[in-house]
């Protein structure tokens, strides 16, 4: 099950689309069965339906799906658009520009004695470079869980903006809990 982080990264793909994806829906479910490498029946486990309603779709029987098929033919669909511009978006990424990452959420600090530790709610847009990227993107491939794809964000905002590149705070360790929402660009 895809995390805040995946959904983000995920996103972050789509915004270098260069065309728009199709509408219809049999269309899109010739998109699917495609990317699917020619199986109907992968295709209605993605989307929740029979395999002979993906049939109807591609013989072009049935037409117009009902909402929740609509929603998840359009979700599935974003997915699977144009998948290489996306993939060489994440390698430029990775390898000369990084990302971009936007969040509202919840910061806990390990901090010597003395200091403060209180977590609390911070609203951050920080470029980290493409090693994090770099990182972000090869867990994410590998399917880590939501905790490490979090740690690694956590990791590269301590080192970037919490501690300034080396500058200050050399001690402080970084939680990033409740998401409110993030965003990520690259």
């Amino acid at each position: 099950m895809p995390g805040e982080i995946d959904d983000a990264l995920e996103r972050g793909g789509r915004a270098h689309v260069t065309k728009p994806p199709p509408k219809s829906a049999s269309a899109q479910m010739r998109l699917l069965v495609r990317a699917e490498k020619g199986s109907t029946k992968a295709v209605a486990r993605r989307l929740g339906i029979s395999q002979r309603q993906v049939e109807r779709y591609l013989a072009g029987t049935a037409r117009h799906p009902r909402p929740a098929l609509r929603g998840a033919l359009e979700r599935e669909v974003a997915k699977a658009w144009q998948p290489r511009v996306r993939q060489r978006a994440r390698r430029k990424a990775a390898a000369h520009t990084g990302i971009t990452i936007e969040t509202r959420a919840r910061f806990g600090y390990s901090a010597p004695v003395g200091t403060t530790d209180d977590p609390r709610m911070r609203r951050l847009t920080v470029h980290l470079p493409p090693e994090y990227a770099r990182r972000l993107f090869d867990a994410a491939q590998q399917g880590a869980g939501d905790a490490r794809l979090r740690g690694i964000v956590a990791e590269g905002l301590r080192d970037v903006y919490f501690r300034d590149g080396g500058r200050r705070a050399g001690n402080l360790d970084v939680d990033l809990t409740d998401i409110d929402y993030i965003d990520v660009s690259f």
